[in-house]
C-alpha cells in the first residue's frame, strides 16, 4: 500500500466499546503513526451517511452493523482494519493490542519514522 494519510472510525459516543477504549487506542495510534484521525458518529446525521457509506464499500456491512469499524485510508485506497464485537469490553481490549502487536502495525510503524 501507498502511504496512509487518514485514520478513520466509525462509532457511537454511548458505545463502551467506543467511548473510551477504541478511541483512546486511535488516538495513540494516530499520534504514533502522525497521521489524522477523523471519528464519524453515527448519531449524527450527516455522519450516519458517510459511515454507512465506508462500512458498506469496504467493512463489515449488515444494516445494523457492528461498531466500531476502524478504517486506514491510503493514497490509493481504504483498507478495514477493525471490526468491534458484541462480546465483552475485554474482548475489545484484546483485540486491539493483538492488532498493536501485529506484523501489519510494526510495519507502518516502521515506514512512519
Amino acid at each position: 500500500m501507498s502511504k496512509l494519510l487518514r485514520i478513520t472510525c466509525v462509532l457511537a459516543y454511548w458505545c463502551p466499546h467506543c467511548d473510551p477504549i477504541t478511541i483512546d487506542i486511535l488516538k495513540k495510534i494516530s499520534d504514533d503513526l502522525n497521521v489524522p484521525l477523523r471519528l464519524l458518529d453515527i448519531d449524527d446525521v450527516e455522519q450516519e451517511k458517510l459511515s454507512d457509506l465506508l462500512v458498506k464499500q469496504y467493512g463489515d456491512w449488515t444494516p445494523d452493523y457492528l461498531i466500531p469499524q476502524t478504517f486506514f485510508e491510503y493514497e490509493d485506497g481504504i483498507k478495514h482494519v477493525f471490526t468491534g464485537s458484541p462480546q465483552g469490553l475485554d474482548f475489545t481490549k484484546q483485540k486491539w493490542r493483538d492488532f498493536l502487536k501485529s506484523d501489519f502495525y510494526r510495519d507502518l510503524l516502521s515506514q512512519s519514522k
